[in-house]
C-alpha cells in the first residue's frame, strides 16, 4: 500500500478530489444560480480540482492535502458567506462537495505523510 501511495497519479483520494472539484465547477451549467454564486462555485471547484491534480503529481507534498481541507471548508461555508442559500441546488452542491473534499483531504493526509517521509533523505 505504501508503494502505491508514493507513486504519482495513483492515490484514489486525490482522484476523488479532482472529480469533486470538476463537478462543483461545472454545476452552474445545470443548477439555478446568479452570477456571484456561479463564480464562487466555478473558482472554488477549479481550485479543488487543480490542487487535487498537484497532489496527484507530487505525492510527497503534504501541504496539498491541507489546502484541500481549507478549500473544502470554504466551499462548505460559501452558501452562507456568499449569500446563496436561496439557491437550493447550488447550496446543497456546495455543502456536499465541501464535506466530501474535507473528508477526502483528511483521508489522504496519512498517505501524503508516508510519501513525504519516503521521499525525504535519511
Amino acid at each position: 500500500m505504501s508503494e502505491v501511495s508514493t507513486r504519482a497519479w495513483t492515490r484514489p483520494h486525490d482522484w476523488a478530489e479532482v472529480v469533486i472539484g470538476v463537478v462543483a465547477a461545472l454545476s452552474p451549467l445545470w443548477l439555478s444560480t446568479d452570477t456571484m454564486t456561479m463564480w464562487t462555485m466555478v473558482i472554488l471547484g477549479a481550485l479543488i480540482a487543480i490542487d487535487g491534480l498537484v497532489s496527484l503529481a507530487t505525492p510527497g507534498a503534504v501541504y496539498g492535502e491541507g489546502i484541500q481541507i481549507v478549500l473544502g471548508v470554504l466551499l462548505f461555508i460559501a452558501p452562507w458567506v456568499m449569500g446563496y442559500t436561496e439557491f437550493n441546488g447550488a447550496s446543497w452542491t456546495s455543502w456536499v462537495a465541501g464535506a466530501l473534499t474535507i473528508i477526502a483531504g483528511a483521508a489522504a493526509m496519512p498517505m501524503a505523510n508516508a510519501a513525504h517521509r519516503t521521499a525525504m533523505p535519511h
